[in-house]
């Protein structure tokens, strides 16, 4: 019986242990990369040989990887979700009038021709020389291993690949609507993350990624009057020009040049985009910290001057992001004309570039800002878009504002607000846990992500003060970059900074369609001083700001501390006198306290007058005295 007894105890010494979180790994993947693009078919053909390193304590005797243009083809996932989607993408879809006058939305990846369509075909894949089995599943190339890898080794991957550009739909693709002539994003086989969740082998369906920490050496062969930018450095400057080229050096190619092989190397990044057009005009303007930003656009005299004014602001948002999150790591990043939209890969950007300076101010500060929330602070986008979104949006926001310098507004978030309680109110929000694939609607999805991501820092302002919130950024940067941290890392370090317990605004916030609201009950005279009594209506518990403004013109405030977070916030204006009350537990909904003034004196209370709290009826938090 002792020995049973022990035996017990030593399970569940172990099983616990194995439940704690274990010394933290990530998975490492170092490409070669050869690709020769025939521009007259689109079509290219590659090699690659990937060296993969097992970081991970799991013996993999399978692997995944990303087939990314397949998803352009009719009958695919992606087209699937196109026909039963309430609000599809404009983008990628066709409105089609009926002979009733009824207007519908067709597919435009249903209506691609064979020589439209995108495609990606994996030939002679092998493991330490040793032929794989491999087997396509859409999206999706399922590799046997010749041989486990196991923990803590490296074992080399080599094979052939012949690809199609797609006509663009989203993102990558060729011929799109400005005119760009190739936007390759996702072109290339790549191989799917495993961390300490397992396999990321999702599906492509146009939503978000994500990757596996490695080097990239790539070499694209094209016809020599292309330029192109993307990610990495380019190696022979000087022989290629372009725009490239050092200050006084004249790059002449030899006559019977057809075409030119640019060699790139992105060192630590977690993909490898280009774009290549013959009408590029190429830029490059110094950056913070000696940082080179390139510009490449169509050479359009209606939208040059837009592109020109832009380059010098994003030197100041650069300045900024440095500030606010931490230094930008690379030497290198690129604005590229290209995108459909906008969107972020490693070192570079591809976006829309014909419309209004401001339009293209926007998306450039977004897509930068994902620089650090996504491409150095490597979240799953997939399973959670609100971090990189939301957080890229936030920075955006703060950076934009910036920018207004004597106009800046007091509070930079309020529209995001707005929009956040317009989705609440539809009754078509989903939690923040969704997977990104499997929200049901598109306006709900961005909503969550972009805004209801952002509020959770603008709102954490509130919870435990600006200056704590500047702190958890930074070393936040810093505890994480070039990992891939998730929800629990920026709570906890939130936490660390702050002091404040938080896993209930993680869990309420995140994980429930919890909401916010609470109200001003009762203003009551009591023997010459005036009670008021509040109450929670919503689920969500939330520190209080309250806000007494005096008929003599005077006001003071009041905080009520949250009970759960054990946390007394900095006074977030100390010119303003402000008394802590005792705390309000969650489960208590009333709360009252007392002014020593009589009600007489009062002209207004306010729950929250920085509007950083998401209260989703704002309408009660105000009483005014009459």
């Amino acid at each position: 019986m002792r020995k049973i007894i022990l035996l017990s105890f030593l399970s569940l010494g172990l099983n616990s242990a194995f439940a704690q979180s274990a010394p933290y790994w990530q998975q490492h993947a170092d490409y070669k990369m050869e690709v020769a693009m025939d521009v007259k078919n689109y079509q290219y053909k590659g090699k690659q040989e990937l060296v993969y390193t097992n970081n991970s304590p799991d013996t993999l005797k399978k692997v995944f990887y990303h087939l990314f243009p397949n998803a352009f083809q009719p009958g695919s996932e992606m087209d699937a979700r196109l026909h039963f989607i309430k609000d599809p993408d404009g983008r990628m879809v066709t409105k089609i009038k009926g002979a009733d006058g009824k207007e519908t939305k067709q597919s435009r990846i249903e209506t691609l021709k064979p020589n439209e369509i995108g495609f990606l075909k994996i030939t002679n894949l092998k493991q330490d020389g040793v032929t794989a089995q491999t087997r396509v599943s859409g999206t999706i190339l399922e590799v046997t291993l010749a041989k486990p890898i196991l923990p803590n080794s490296k074992t080399t991957f080599t094979l052939d690949f012949d690809g199609q550009v797609p006509v663009q739909v989203r993102r990558s693709g060729r011929n799109n609507s400005e005119g760009v002539e190739l936007s390759m994003s996702q072109w290339y086989p790549k191989l799917a993350e495993f961390d300490f969740e397992g396999w990321h082998a999702d599906p492509y369906i146009a939503r978000e990624f994500h990757g596996v920490w490695g080097n990239f050496d790539v070499k694209i062969t094209i016809d020599k009057d292309y330029t192109i930018g993307g990610s990495g450095y380019l190696q022979d400057k000087n022989a290629i020009g372009h725009g490239y080229e050092d200050a006084g050096v004249t790059v002449v190619y030899p006559k019977k040049t057809k075409t030119l092989t640019w060699h790139f190397i992105a060192p630590n990044v977690h993909d490898f985009t280009w774009a290549a057009d013959k009408e590029y005009t190429h830029d490059i303007v110094k950056g913070p910290n000696d940082v080179d930003l390139h510009f490449f656009y169509k050479n359009n005299p209606k939208t040059t001057e837009n592109w020109k004014q832009l380059e010098p602001l994003m030197v100041k948002v650069m300045e900024y992001y440095n500030q606010r999150v931490g230094a930008y790591p690379y030497k290198q990043y690129s604005f590229i004309q290209g995108g459909d939209g906008g969107m972020e890969y490693a070192m570079c950007t591809l976006m829309l570039g014909n419309g209004t300076l401001q339009g293209i101010l926007g998306t450039a500060t977004h897509e930068l800002g994902h620089s650090w929330f996504q491409h150095i602070l490597a979240s799953n986008e997939s399973k959670h878009p609100w971090m990189d979104e939301g957080f890229t949006t936030y920075i955006e926001d703060g950076a934009l504002n910036e920018l207004k310098g004597d106009k800046k507004e007091v509070n930079p978030f309020k529209g995001n607000y707005a929009a956040y309680y317009q989705l609440v109110n539809s009754g078509k929000e989903q939690p923040q846990g969704t997977h990104g694939d499997r929200y049901d609607e598109n306006r709900p999805y961005s909503i969550s992500a972009y805004i209801k991501g952002s509020i959770f820092l603008s709102q954490l302002e509130y919870v435990i003060g600006k200056e704590n919130v500047d702190a958890t950024l930074k070393r936040y940067f810093n505890d994480f970059k070039f990992k891939h941290p998730t929800p629990n890392d920026i709570k906890r370090t939130a936490e660390r900074v702050s002091g404040a317990e938080l896993d209930w605004y993680l869990i309420d916030w995140t994980e429930t369609l919890n909401t916010i609201d609470y109200g001003i009950k009762d203003v009551a005279d009591n023997a010459g001083k005036t009670t008021v009594s509040l109450e929670r209506i919503g689920r969500m518990p939330m520190p209080i700001d309250l806000t007494v403004e005096y008929t003599d013109g005077t006001s003071e405030s009041f905080y009520i501390p949250l009970r759960m977070m054990n946390f007394i916030k900095p006074n977030p204006n100390p010119k303003v006198k402000r008394t802590v009350l005792e705390d309000w537990a969650w489960a208590q909904q009333n709360y009252s306290f007392t002014i020593d003034k009589n009600k007489t004196a009062i002209k207004k209370i306010t729950i929250d007058p920085s509007g950083l709290m998401a209260d989703v009826k704002p309408a009660n938090n105000v009483f005014e005295v009459k």
